[in-house]
């Protein structure tokens, strides 16, 4: 046998071994080392981890409190599974006699994040959301009211409200609150981008005709959202509002009529006349409006003629500040196709539906008949709501609130 064969086996053989080596150290690193717990007591303290500090410094610190024998060995155990990345900082609860499997599980910030499904429906405000979340225990509601106060970049509102989609979302206990509203928001221009898509045409009417954009939009769909408890009426009601957003006489009551332009009163800002965002403005500005101050859910006549609600849509004409909800696509896409008729009141009739009039007479007969009870008792189970927009007895614009809530 030649001697350049036989360095040739020689070689072979060293590699084989060496392969063989770093196998049974990379067998021996994941699959037995993880498993065999320290010499130490098992008495429990605190070890204080430095925020910033890497996976070296970490070993190094438990090596001196007894938590480890090697900081060598436990460091490069950290790197190969990745809790290098995300060592927590803080206080941690360890003792002597952990494994290094449980003690890399202590130090990683996953350890307490079990995960959360979390329904966000429709129509949900931002405080509902919040306080959904920190039911949950995904993230307390504070921080989260603090991260949805100002709206998404490059959007014109007051707030991130309208804009955190509702959907079922995969969260983590204890995750940040910026990056759970992030992730709705993320998520709900996403969604509007197809819809947006699909009915391009019908969204440069809207702003050609009204100015509006995607906040504007959003804002009508979460009236609807709110004032629609069947589905298919979403698009008859959001027709309703449209007309009255164009209606020359329904007009905001004791306000001086509509707000002013440089060249003139600002056409098309007709009375909403809405009680949803009256309670929306009384929740989310409660400090603005006086007569919000013992709101308790229920409206009432004072907060009806407060015209420091600024989300009043029955002292204000046009839209409120921005959206009172979440709407979801549906109640959208019925303000990008809504039907097309000549509605301007309707009035709760009872399983979550509504009768719709063109003209007062009709209207005042329905109220009558639903809510006041001189005809026909089928308004039972629907005379809690009381909504101011569907008691309309005088004029086009007025207010009079004769219905179960008024004081």
């Amino acid at each position: 046998m030649s001697r350049r064969r036989r360095r040739g086996r020689w070689l072979v053989a060293a590699l084989a071994l060496v392969v063989a080596a770093a196998l049974g150290a990379a067998s021996w690193l994941l699959l037995v080392y993880p498993k065999e717990r320290a010499s130490g007591s098992g008495e429990a303290f605190v070890v204080e981890v430095p925020r910033g500090a890497n996976a070296r410094r970490v070993a190094g610190l438990l090596e001196e409190r007894g938590v480890v024998e090697s900081a060598r060995v436990f460091g490069f155990y950290l790197r190969v599974i990745g809790v290098d990345q995300e060592l927590r900082a803080g206080p941690v609860l360890l003792s002597g006699d952990l494994a290094p499997s449980e003690v890399a599980r202590r130090l990683s910030r996953r350890s307490d994040r079990v995960p959360v499904r979390v329904t966000v429906p429709e129509g949900y405000t931002r405080f509902d959301i919040a306080a959904r979340l920190e039911a949950l225990g995904v993230c307390e509601a504070g921080p989260f009211l603090e991260a949805t106060a100002e709206p998404p970049e490059g959007v014109d509102a007051p707030s991130a409200e309208g804009f955190l989609f509702p959907d079922t979302y995969d969260f983590r206990k204890g995750d940040r609150a910026a990056r759970v509203a992030e992730r709705m928001v993320t998520n709900g221009a996403r969604r509007r981008e197809a819809l947006f898509a699909e009915h391009a045409e019908r969204v440069a009417e809207l702003e050609a005709e009204l100015g509006w954009g995607t906040a504007e939009i959003l804002t009508l769909a979460s009236i609807v959202e709110k004032e629609a408890a069947v589905a298919d009426e979403r698009p008859r009601i959001a027709g309703v509002f449209l007309n009255r957003i164009r209606s020359a006489t329904f007009l905001p009551q004791r306000t001086g009529g509509c707000p002013r332009g440089p060249d003139g009163p600002r056409e098309r800002c007709g009375c909403l006349q809405a009680d949803p965002t009256v309670s929306y403005g009384c929740l989310a500005e409660p400090e603005r409006a006086p007569s919000c101050a013992a709101f308790d859910g229920r409206i009432t006549r004072a907060m009806l003629e407060d015209p420091a609600n600024r989300y009043s849509t029955y002292r204000h004409g046009g839209l409120p500040p921005g959206p009172i909800a979440n709407p979801g696509l549906a109640a959208i896409e019925a303000v990008l196709t809504p039907d097309a008729h000549d509605y301007l009141y309707f009035v709760a009739r009872g399983g979550g539906r509504h009768a719709f009039s063109a003209e007062l007479e009709d209207h005042n007969a329905a109220v009558d008949r639903y809510i006041l009870g001189e005809g026909d008792e089928e308004g039972d189970g629907d005379e809690g709501e009381g909504d101011a927009t569907e008691l309309d007895t005088t004029q086009p614009g007025a207010t009079e609130h004769d219905g179960p809530d008024a004081p």
